[in-house]
């Protein structure tokens, strides 16, 4: 989106820059500060909330930002954001209330927590621009509904794949392009790591071993393919997608016929293909003139084509979403509706009853994307509504887990937005 630099420019000409907030104090959370702080002009940082005030001082620390105002009430924060002074707090719920703040960044990667950040900025006018997959994949489509009543914006991130899926999917419709196909690269996948295959790992890059864990059991592709079905209406070939191995990501193109195609589109994924990591998105063109200067630009023979971006940037790219969401009502990636796709929880190992589980990227499950009717059919539990339930029975090693298999938390928002989800968009209005 090239116009965004222009209109940030002009925010910063007329001293006038987007304010955006963020909820979260971890490594990508301190990843996003920086970029923001540091090289985005005409946004401002205002405020960050995190439960440990420190960590929320350290990022704006490691930006560069030495002096910063706790703060502890919405007249506090409004006041600090009026002066110009950079605020903390303990208590998400102020950058969520206050005035002052255009956009808030959900950063926070926990769904019961993310879902209550999330809906009450959208309820108090404010834009959302989520870095949780959790919360898009689980709640998205009833949330975009709080969004479209305000008349703010919902939106996953630029920068993450189904952002970076989605700006492919945008640009070559507008070509005359029809996208058939949206997925991601996809390095390595072991449905059975957990935290502590992966701590050895997180500890030498300083990350958080669980959400690592959840790259490589395949949880965050499931959810991330849940949120490019939602906002396309493309769903799995199959119960977590089959996943390709080939060398390169052109090569996933031979894999498919035009009929493969003829009941809709599908959400898929490359395995170990260079370049190795982004998304990228299969059209479909039949015109012969257009077919014979597709090959001759080296695009293939069609008439099924291969686009790809090689890289995605979250932190770094995550300010066009907002700036998006602010500038231009424009959403990166969002529901389109009533969801199509949906996450699978499967046991990782054989479970016992009365067994808590812990969720995304943990040592009890491990998560799949399929079709949203059949999750509703089966009553399948997906893989983030999944943290802190406790198993009634047991359970085998990679069977699905179902709502019936457990006890849920007491009093959780996502399971109510859940539970309005379903109601409104019932199987019947999402089949097919």
């Amino acid at each position: 989106m090239i116009i965004v630099d222009t209109a940030l420019a002009a925010r910063l000409e007329a001293n006038n820059p987007v304010r955006v907030a963020i909820v979260g104090g971890g490594y990508m959370a301190r990843c996003i500060a920086l970029q923001i702080v540091t090289a985005i002009r005409g946004m401002r940082l205002v405020a960050i909330a995190n439960r440990t005030i420190a960590k929320a001082e350290q990022a704006f620390n490691e930006a560069g930002i030495d002096e910063v105002r706790r703060v502890s009430s919405v007249v506090e924060l409004e006041n600090a954001i009026a002066s110009h002074h950079y605020a903390v707090t303990d208590d998400a719920s102020l950058v969520c209330e206050a005035g002052g703040i255009d956009a808030v960044i959900e950063a926070t990667g926990h769904v019961e927590f993310g879902t209550q950040v999330s809906y009450r900025a959208l309820v108090n006018g404010k834009h959302v621009v989520l870095l949780s997959a959790e919360v898009d994949a689980t709640v998205g489509p009833i949330l975009k509904t709080y969004a479209d009543r305000a008349g703010v914006v919902l939106t996953y991130t630029d920068g993450d794949e189904p952002g970076v899926g989605m700006n492919l999917y945008r640009f070559l419709d507008s070509i005359g392009y029809k996208p058939v196909l949206m997925g991601q690269m996809k390095g390595f996948l072991d449905r059975y790591r957990n935290p502590d295959t992966q701590r050895e790992f997180a500890a030498k890059y300083a990350q958080n071993p669980k959400v690592l864990a959840s790259f490589a059991d395949g949880s965050k592709l499931a959810l991330e393919a849940a949120i490019m079905g939602n906002a396309t209406g493309f769903v799995p070939s199959v119960r977590g997608m089959r996943g390709y191995p080939c060398a390169h990501v052109n090569d996933m193109v031979a894999q498919f016929k035009p009929e493969d195609f003829a009941n809709g589109g599908l959400v898929d994924y490359s395995l170990g293909a260079a370049p190795h990591t982004g998304a990228f998105v299969i059209c479909f063109n039949d015109h012969p003139a257009k077919r014979k200067l597709m090959a001759y630009l080296k695009m293939g023979d069609g008439p099924l084509h291969m686009f790809y971006t090689p890289y995605h940037l979250p932190p770094w790219q995550i300010p066009h979403s907002v700036a998006r969401a602010v500038l231009f009502n424009d959403a990166t990636i969002t529901p389109r509706g009533a969801p199509v796709c949906d996450t699978v929880t499967c046991a990782k190992r054989d479970l016992k009853a009365g067994e808590r589980l812990d969720g995304v990227g943990g040592f009890t499950g491990y998560g799949l994307v399929e079709r949203y009717e059949i999750c509703q059919k089966e009553s399948l539990l997906p893989i983030a509504i999944s943290l802190d339930c406790t198993l009634v029975r047991d359970v085998k090693k990679d069977q699905p887990i179902t709502y019936a298999d457990v006890q849920l938390p007491a009093d959780r928002l996502c399971d109510r937005l859940r539970d309005e989800q379903a109601r409104r968009f019932p199987v019947e209005a999402s089949a097919g």
